[in-house]
């Protein structure tokens, strides 16, 4: 199917659909002006060329209207988080009822276990896989202790076999059939941010809720990377980031799930603020907290409207290319950087993602014998943008929106050059 030659990936990029979306966004360049290989939107996705517009006309607006442009302004700032929610419901595959950009991604963690996460004497562990990313490990932890559970005690670790790098789904099942009436809570992260195992959600949620638990994920390594169908999936709540495969810039807000079912259940517990409140009455000040049904009803503040507009730029890009084309593109985009890999016949190499398309989304981690951080240096100094992660394994993700064939290709052959 593949083939080792540049002719090959430039025919390619000349017959895909979606070649001229990379023609929409900044891709970096060294000092002397040559585009650089970029390769990290698992880290930090490129900017869209529309993003300074779309910031600029609320620039505009706030210099001109100044307060009035929460309801004048050419998209009014009152209701500026709605303009995200239709987009972002497709790429996460949830109702839009379902779904809100708010906060960052860790404060959007810690409110839904506030909501989600209701420890009795009995029933309060919860299970994480053992290498999460460390925020969500950390934030877990700090559920635990504000519940007076030592994190020794109350978290389990979903480990791969010695030996092995992935996670087994077999082995979830055993934890859950002998501590199932112990746990209450599985958070796991939909896509592991060091392997780039992509985790069967349904499956998961499914198996924790025939032990009675509360299910939720965390799709900052997925959302606008794989499609993780949430509504479908049944998961009670999931957050994300929109920095990385959304291209909302450094730091930008995330996003929140809520499935339907617990839309409107005034028994769970939550942390309000006032732009959660019914919109209706939301000025009049005065009122008790009446919760706005659905995801909406999570929210704390007002938005920061800049960062949406960073947001809404890329989500406009992504409806353009839509997210099932972008799929089909990225799997055939890793699976040419696989073949590449795999041509190098290298015995120091091995890729340890999933080698099948459905457990993986763009991302392949590489691990490298006996190599350290002076190898990723090598490939920076080529003109290569990738990511190292401790101890050996060098992290690339050829993005769909932006990346080429041309891109993996020459990746291959500037690796190769440095191994050899």
């Amino acid at each position: 199917m593949f083939q080792n030659s540049l002719e090959y990936a430039r025919k390619q990029d000349a017959e895909d659909s979606l070649a001229s979306f990379r023609n929409r966004f900044h891709i970096p360049k060294n000092p002397s002006g040559e585009t650089l290989i970029y390769l990290c939107g698992n880290s930090l996705g490129l900017q869209p060329k529309i993003t300074s517009e779309y910031i600029k006309e609320e620039l505009t607006d706030w210099a001109n209207l100044g307060v009035e442009g929460h309801v004048e302004g050419k998209h009014p700032w009152l209701p500026y988080h709605e303009f995200l929610t239709a987009t972002m419901s497709k790429i996460v595959g949830a109702k839009p009822s379902e779904v809100v950009v708010m906060n960052t991604l860790t404060t959007n963690l810690h409110l839904m276990m506030v909501s989600f996460y209701q420890p009795t004497k009995t029933k309060y562990k919860i299970v994480v896989e053992s290498d999460a990313f460390p925020s969500d490990k950390y934030a877990v932890e700090s559920q635990l202790k504000f519940h007076g559970i030592n994190p020794k005690d109350g978290l389990i670790l979903w480990k791969p076999r010695a030996g092995e790098e992935l996670c087994r789904f077999e082995d979830l099942e055993e934890i859950l059939k002998n501590h199932g009436n112990e746990i209450t809570l599985l958070m796991i992260g939909s896509t592991n941010y060091y392997t780039g195992q992509s985790f069967p959600l349904k499956k998961i949620t499914e198996l924790g809720h025939k032990y009675n638990c509360m299910v939720g994920f965390d799709l900052a390594h997925g959302a606008g990377n794989i499609q993780p169908n949430l509504h479908d999936s049944g998961a009670d709540f999931a957050v994300w980031c929109t920095y990385k495969y959304l291209n909302s810039g450094p730091g930008s807000l995330g996003g929140c799930f809520v499935h339907e079912r617990h839309a409107n259940n005034e028994k769970l517990n939550r942390f309000a603020g006032w732009w959660g409140h019914n919109k209706k009455t939301r000025f009049n000040m005065r009122h008790e907290f009446d919760a706005l049904p659905g995801a909406e009803g999570w929210q704390l503040s007002n938005p920061p409207i800049l960062s949406m507009a960073a947001i809404r730029a890329s989500l406009d890009t992504f409806e353009e290319a839509g997210f099932d084309n972008l799929r089909k593109k990225s799997d055939k985009l890793t699976g040419f950087l696989e073949f590449l890999l795999e041509e190098m016949n290298n015995s120091s190499i091995k890729i340890i993602t999933p080698r099948n398309p459905e457990e993986r989304g763009c991302q392949l981690s590489i691990q490298v014998k006996n190599a350290d951080k002076r190898l990723h240096t090598k490939l920076t100094e080529a003109g290569v943008i990738s990511d190292w992660r401790e101890p050996d394994v060098i992290r690339v993700a050829p993005a769909p929106l932006y990346n080429s064939f041309e891109d993996v290709f020459r990746f291959s052959e500037k690796l190769k050059e440095i191994l050899n």
